[in-house]
């Protein structure tokens, strides 16, 4: 009975944690810590390259560097001429057009940096962990506890 009560609650807390698609109402991409909102406006001319997408993502939550909710990994970034990247930057799409996005503060991003594991975590992933470590504890201490009576 315990073991399946354990069980229960496991699949309970993975399930409960898992991400869910998330409902954005615009498109955007995150550039040098600024959230820029991509609208229909194309560019007719370009400077030069100054980023790309490191992490695409539909799924809720925050990430870490160059992020988009709409357009993929390796997505160029572009200056365009005569306007300032504090004004509006550029973004190439698919089919090699470039469109406009606009800055819209800066991103609040919850990324914790660990120098010592030198890894990026966001504080969502480091609450599940310490989640799905509770149980486990709990369950070994009750095995060492049966075990020494």
């Amino acid at each position: 009975m315990k073991r399946r009560t354990f069980l229960l609650v496991f699949l309970f807390l993975f399930t409960w944690s898992s991400k869910s698609n998330a409902d954005w109402a615009y498109s955007f991409v995150v550039w040098d810590g600024v959230i820029y909102v991509v609208n229909d406006e194309e560019v007719e001319q370009v400077d030069r390259e100054i980023g790309i997408v490191t992490k695409y993502s539909d799924m809720e939550g925050t990430y870490s560097g160059n992020f988009s909710n709409t357009y993929r990994k390796g997505t160029k970034y572009f200056s365009i001429v005569d306007v300032s990247t504090d004004d509006a930057i550029a973004i190439e799409d698919e089919k090699g057009h470039y469109v406009k996005a606009i800055p819209d503060g800066k991103y609040a991003s919850n990324t914790i940096q660990s120098s010592f594991l030198g890894i990026n975590m966001t504080v969502y992933t480091i609450l599940i962990c310490l989640l799905a470590l509770f149980p486990i504890l709990a369950f070994c201490s009750y095995l060492i506890t049966k075990r020494n009576h």
